[in-house]
């Protein structure tokens, strides 16, 4: 079982306890809802806290805020890349997710950004990531979600051979100090 607290909407916390293996399972997508039984009442629930253990990554404890249907909830939906960018850059993830605002049960598992015909040392930002209908932006629309680098070009310098030692590099012996 999982510790968990649930509160919203002006409602006393009310602490409770979730089989572990189910609500692994749920929290596997992102902003996922949860529907859960309080007093022969169902409950709406967005995971808003989530607690893992370092080392085991197994649930400790789970925050849940309470959601209405027709509700708009602030969430971070994470970003793919889609298309081809051109092969002389390194595409780079800045950012992975962007917040948005969504009905609460119309929350996108995730939203593209297009990355087709980017050249090295183009952005794609927050503005550009395609939204479904009745979801809102609420990054700041010039965070940039992807970059494309360009590849470095390493010089190699060659390195002079190691001069082998002579005699005139060897350290004087006491008997040449003296001649000197």
């Amino acid at each position: 079982m999982v510790p968990a607290v649930i509160y919203g909407h002006g409602e006393k916390p009310q602490h409770i306890t979730l089989p572990a293996r189910e609500l692994g399972v749920a929290l596997k997508q992102s902003n996922v809802l949860l529907d859960i039984m309080i007093d022969g009442k169902a409950e709406l629930t967005l995971p808003k806290a989530i607690v893992r253990h370092p080392l085991k990554q197994i649930l400790e404890h789970v925050d849940l805020v309470l959601v209405r249907r027709g509700e708009k909830v602030v969430v971070a939906v994470p970003v793919h890349a889609i298309g081809e960018h051109d092969r002389d850059g390194i595409l780079e993830h800045v950012h992975n997710t962007i917040d948005v605002r969504v009905e609460a049960t119309a929350i996108p598992s995730f939203l593209e950004v297009d990355i087709a015909g980017m050249h090295a040392g183009e952005s794609r930002y927050a503005s550009d990531v395609k939204l479904p209908a009745g979801v809102e932006l609420e990054s700041d629309p010039k965070t940039i979600v992807v970059h494309l680098s360009e590849k470095s070009t390493a010089v190699v310098e060659e390195v002079a051979a190691p001069v082998a030692a002579t005699d005139a590099a060897a350290p004087a012996t006491d008997a040449e100090k003296k001649d000197a």
